[in-house]
């Protein structure tokens, strides 16, 4: 690569990265605050002692969590939640975090900002005239149908224990009320932001600013433990200048004979089942960055390649980062979900997720 491809590369890269490492803050920051446990405890007096209405209403804080805050802070920060959550109310652990897991992958299709694969694609949503609001009116369908599917086979697999009531008497833990009131506003705040137009990096440094300087003020100390992902943004930035590298020599050419050039029902459903299949093979980040050359000349080509990597990578565990991540946290909360259970119960998800959301790409969005 020449230093003006680099250039040209590190200015697309740029406000991905920023944006990574500016949520990434608020979200540890989110969570010494409390936002997480606070949120966990009222979803599990809102259930009102019904295990089916609190596991509906996790689903919803994933999303949510999932759509405003990226995949990764599902899987990292709500995975330990609802651990807790299930074992104070006596229940299984195994479908909420199945819930956490899945949901980060499938539900991170409506905002830019949900996956760092949308954030790379609405570059060329850009460059084909579309821009963030072009991008919410094509995702829009398509993220409902994959997030629906996903409930539907949790709900399907998990009903056994998703039946019956659970008694609630622990409060939530004690927390520090200015910093929580601060970081729930920031969280909320971000949302409306994120939708505005606004290069996503540029409202996330700020609320990341904003909780860094409460943070101090409040508990300087604790500053020291939240943890900034340099060596994941290094990665990342490697994996591009491989990928592109790659794609110069010959990569690009080749999947372009897989993948096809069609924008019909079945072209669609090829492009996003060869996205997940490569991010279940590979990461679903070099996966997108592989595949990307020849899908992005149409913005609904562009769409079903982000159904593939975004809520196809379900049935490895190194499929997304946030998998990984998810793994973790659940080897450090004790619950263990086997390699081959994960695997088959994801094959079928993602199957019914990715088919959903081509469907509603296809039909809904002619």
């Amino acid at each position: 690569m020449s230093t003006g491809d680099l250039l040209d590369l590190g200015q697309r890269v740029g406000p991905v990265m920023a944006f990574l490492v500016a949520i990434t803050i608020v979200a540890e920051i989110a969570d010494i605050a409390g936002v997480f446990d606070v949120a966990g405890h009222w979803a599990a007096r809102l259930g009102r002692h019904r295990t089916p209405l609190l596991w509906l209403l996790l689903v919803l804080l994933s999303c949510l969590a999932t759509i405003v805050l990226s995949l990764d802070t599902t899987a990292v920060l709500l995975t330990p939640v609802v651990i807790a959550v299930a074992r104070q109310l006596g229940l299984s652990a195994v479908p909420f975090v199945m819930t956490t897991v899945w949901l980060a992958n499938t539900a991170s299709l409506l905002l830019p900002v949900s996956n760092l694969t949308n954030l790379l694609a609405l570059h060329h949503f850009s460059l084909l005239g579309l821009g963030t609001s072009g991008y919410l009116r094509l995702a829009l369908w398509p993220a409902l149908a994959s997030i629906a599917a996903t409930v539907v086979v949790l709900a399907v697999l998990h009903h056994r224990t998703l039946r019956g009531r659970y008694e609630l008497d622990a409060p939530p833990e004690p927390h520090d009320r200015v910093l929580l009131l601060v970081a729930g506003a920031v969280c909320v705040a971000l949302g409306p932001a994120f939708v505005s137009g606004i290069t996503p990096a540029i409202p996330a440094a700020i609320a990341a600013a904003v909780l860094v300087v409460v943070l101090g003020v409040r508990s300087r100390g604790t500053l020291r433990t939240v943890q900034v992902p340099w060596l994941m943004v290094l990665g990342v930035c490697i994996l591009f200048v491989v990928v592109d590298v790659a794609g110069r020599h010959g990569l690009n050419t080749l999947l372009a004979s897989w993948v096809g050039t069609g924008t019909t029902g079945p072209d669609l459903l090829r492009l996003s089942g060869i996205g997940a299949a490569s991010a279940n093979t590979v990461n679903n980040l070099p996966a997108y960055l592989a595949l990307e050359p020849v899908a992005s000349s149409d913005p609904r080509r562009l769409m079903a390649l982000l159904i593939g990597v975004n809520c196809g990578p379900l049935v490895t565990i190194w499929a997304s980062l946030a998998t990984l991540l998810w793994r973790d946290r659940c080897r450090k909360g004790w619950v263990e979900v086997p390699v081959r259970t994960l695997a088959w119960q994801g094959l079928l998800c993602a199957m019914a997720s990715v088919g959903a959301a081509v469907a509603a790409l296809a039909w809904l969005n002619p």
